[in-house]
């Protein structure tokens, strides 16, 4: 264990959390993070950000002098579909696609509860169409997304196979929400121990999203949905996170339809860890990780 990560959990459980659990005005909590993002995360020298039309949906794109080859990674963030933008999660992006050597575009989909499901997943599927239309092809994308987003991008996968579309190259997941039922029972026994998410106040944030939707659904709940014939998939999560059974039970029914897909559990990592890159050891060695992942699957040999 780093001693950065010693420190880290601590300061987390006794701020981050207290605080998402404590403030209930979904704007207060988007202006939060907003700023804290802007004092915590920084992506790589010389990055560059542009606002795109990507499917009509306004996106954030990276570039950098990283990039080496036509590929980008689609990326969605977290923030239980409530709060987080592309700004956000800008910096861990660059980074990932500094590492790969490509670029990214982050798409700003509606949140909630101004936007309930399916408002979220029509945007995303857009996002996708529109890289194809600008040129992009399916083996040049590669898609992921943490938390919230990883369960947006997840759900887009599903709905892609379910479609018969082409899929992208690969798909990826931090500490993604797979079951908006909280039915796994890591979701109790990490209530204590999770040292981000307030297990009380997840049901709040879905409930917004849900607006008495059937949480079933495998578009909201991935966890359900027939992921056969998807394309590979790389997912982490701690083991100290209450989403960590959306993990282990979306990689299992993976497993059983045939999917290549990775898992990677970490000890006493907070959600989304690699969010915390510029201080976090483990954040930059799971993105080094991952960068190793996704090169073989557009066929790159460079990023840095």
């Amino acid at each position: 264990m780093s001693w950065q990560k010693s420190l880290l959990n601590p300061w987390l459980r006794w701020t981050e959390r207290p605080h998402m659990a404590r403030v209930q005005d979904p704007e207060k909590l988007r202006r939060s993070f907003e700023n804290k993002a802007r004092l915590f995360f920084h992506g790589p020298r010389g990055t560059t950000k542009d606002w795109m039309d990507c499917g009509g949906v306004k996106s954030l794109h990276l570039s950098g002098p990283w990039v080496n080859d036509g590929s980008v990674l689609l990326y969605f963030h977290g923030g239980g579909y409530v709060f987080g933008s592309p700004h956000t999660h800008a910096a861990m992006l660059a980074q990932l696609a500094a590492r790969v050597g490509v670029e990214a575009v982050l798409p700003q989909y509606p949140l909630s509860p101004e936007h309930p499901f399916p408002a979220a997943l029509n945007a995303a599927h857009a996002a996708y169409s529109g890289l194809l239309e600008q040129g992009y092809r399916t083996d040049q994308i590669v898609m992921g997304g943490d938390s919230a987003g990883g369960n947006l991008v997840l759900a887009l996968l599903a709905q892609l196979v379910q479609e018969g579309a082409d899929l992208p190259a690969g798909v990826f997941a931090f500490s993604p929400l797979t079951d908006l039922a909280y039915s796994g029972a890591s979701f109790s026994v990490n209530a204590a121990r999770d040292v981000v998410l307030p297990a009380e106040r997840a049901l709040d944030m879905m409930q917004m999203f849900l607006n008495a939707q059937d949480p079933s659904d495998p578009l909201i709940s991935p966890v359900h949905a027939d992921f056969t014939g998807a394309c590979p998939v790389w997912m982490c999560v701690g083991d100290t996170e209450i989403l960590l059974d959306d993990t282990r039970r979306i990689v299992s029914a993976m497993q059983r339809q045939g999917v290549d897909v990775q898992m990677h559990i970490e000890r006493d990592l907070p959600h989304v860890w690699p969010l915390f890159h510029n201080i976090l050891p483990e954040g930059r060695a799971t993105l080094d990780q991952l960068a190793g992942w996704i090169k073989p699957l557009l066929r790159l040999q460079g990023g840095s």
